[in-house]
């Protein structure tokens, strides 16, 4: 039973390690110098929309999965609705150890060339992360959707990686 325990209260401290707190809205997106490093790099991206109203039926069990994955534990209209908008996966690799900040900056279709960013913070990062950002509920549904955004990586003020959509400019 002890070891139960054990177990238990070592998995509590390893989630708490890896999980990364709720990304942090800023309310003006500083410009910052670029100066872009080998050491930092974006390796994938992985952009979703989930709204049903946008959507097509499909056949795709990876893309049917992806949307009940999304809807999962909604018990009702509103809540569902609240899950409705932009997902965004970005999978990126540090090859030394850095406190970093890593900024979502995007544009919505109502809002015209205003840019609003979000941001998560991570310390002594090395290794390979996954950081996930989205735009849901009352954002999407008042202010559009995603139609430009920008991924940065901020070591001490200063951008060290990027990565963009093609309309971002």
């Amino acid at each position: 039973m002890s070891r139960f325990f054990l177990l238990l209260a070592a998995c509590a401290i390893a989630c708490q390690s890896v999980c990364a707190e709720p990304a942090r809205i800023l309310e003006k997106a500083q410009v910052l110098p670029l100066s872009l490093k080998d050491e930092f790099e974006f390796r994938k991206t992985k952009t979703f929309l989930h709204d049903p109203d946008l959507q097509r039926n499909t056949i795709d069990p990876v893309l049917f999965f992806e949307r009940q994955r999304l809807d999962y534990g909604a018990i009702n209209d509103y809540e569902r609705r609240q899950r409705h908008g932009n997902y965004f996966a970005f999978f990126w690799r540090s090859k030394r150890a850095a406190d970093l900040r890593v900024r979502f900056e995007y544009r919505q279709e109502k809002l015209g060339a205003n840019v609003q960013a979000k941001e998560r913070v991570y310390s002594a990062a090395k290794g390979s992360f996954k950081t996930e950002f989205e735009v849901t509920g009352d954002d999407y549904r008042i202010d559009g959707k995603v139609i430009a955004w920008r991924v940065v990586i901020i070591e001490n003020g200063t951008i060290v990686a990027l990565n963009q959509s093609f309309l971002w400019n």
